[in-house]
């Protein structure tokens, strides 16, 4: 037991210190993020931008602009349907865009339907649509939640904690979780997907069409649910785990279900926080780091003129 706890408290230094300590061993090029279009990072439910200096994309950004790239973090309503977040992102969009031409969007959760609705109905701003752990054929937890008599509770429950989200990080959007619910059902998915199904798989667990519209298709999700005992969150998601029975998932999303365009991998282990880096960064020692998946992606768009 002994030995355990120290081989524990090893790993556990050596993932802290790893980052601060990377420098000299570091041989990526300061250019190798440097996309032709800036990367611009919609967030998911219960999302936002930054608050009390924690950001929703934990460390993210800041690595992806150390190697090169532009990159804007948006903000959009935490709780919302799909098409509400889409009209609330697309100003911020059209605005990055005039200064840059273009946008290599890339969302997670809720926000990769929120990033296909620009692509959907402005594709000249968008040079690329990127989804990170999106449930874009639904989600049984939010089956399970919507139009059950549990409903009516998590709403309360739920549109307060957007709204406290959205006072600390100065949203100033109104919030609505059934919307949020409706939009992430099964049912409501397949009827965005019928809006814009361009990336979509027409199977039950392929790949969709890499592009259209001039605009590429990509994505990449997790399977792992605990996967840090440190972390407070996978308690949380290994409740909302159960939804799925054996199915595989990230606590909120199936594997097939974040399946979308080109699929960078689709079994990470990483839980559905894990995927931005979150809490706080407390992800699996013996996973890829999530800001190290977001680099290579950049670096792929880069190689791709994106």
């Amino acid at each position: 037991m002994k030995l355990w706890i120290q081989a524990m408290a090893l790993a556990l230094t050596v993932a802290w210190s790893a980052p601060s300590a990377a420098w000299w061993w570091d041989s990526t090029p300061s250019n190798y993020t440097d996309t032709r279009y800036p990367v611009v990072l919609v967030h998911g439910m219960f999302g936002f931008d930054s608050i009390a200096g924690v950001d929703y994309w934990y460390g993210v950004a800041e690595d992806l602009r150390k190697y090169g790239a532009d990159v804007y973090t948006t903000q959009v309503p935490a709780l919302d349907s799909t098409i509400a977040r889409g009209e609330a992102l697309l100003p911020q969009v059209q605005a990055i865009a005039a200064v840059h031409g273009k946008v290599n969007l890339i969302g997670h959760s809720h926000g990769g339907p929120t990033a296909r609705y620009i692509a959907r109905v402005r594709p000249d701003l968008v040079a690329s649509v990127t989804s990170v752990g999106s449930p874009h054929k639904g989600s049984p937890v939010a089956d399970l939640i919507y139009g059950s008599p549990a409903e009516s509770l998590a709403a309360s429950l739920g549109n307060a904690l957007g709204g406290l989200i959205d006072l600390l990080s100065g949203g100033g959007y109104n919030q609505d979780l059934r919307s949020s619910l409706e939009s992430l059902t099964t049912q409501g998915s397949a009827e965005f997907n019928n809006f814009a199904p361009a990336g979509i798989p027409t199977t039950s667990c392929g790949e969709g069409a890499y592009s259209a519209n001039g605009v590429r298709f990509y994505s990449w999700g997790g399977t792992g649910v605990l996967t840090n005992v440190l972390d407070p969150s996978d308690a949380l998601l290994g409740t909302t785990s159960l939804a799925f029975g054996f199915s595989q998932n990230d606590g909120l999303v199936g594997r097939c279900s974040s399946r979308f365009g080109k699929v960078i991998r689709d079994n990470y282990f990483m839980n559905h926080l894990d995927e931005v880096n979150q809490a706080l960064g407390l992800h699996s020692l013996f996973e890829t780091d999530p800001k190290a998946v977001f680099k290579q992606h950049a670096n792929r768009l880069r190689n791709a003129g994106l």
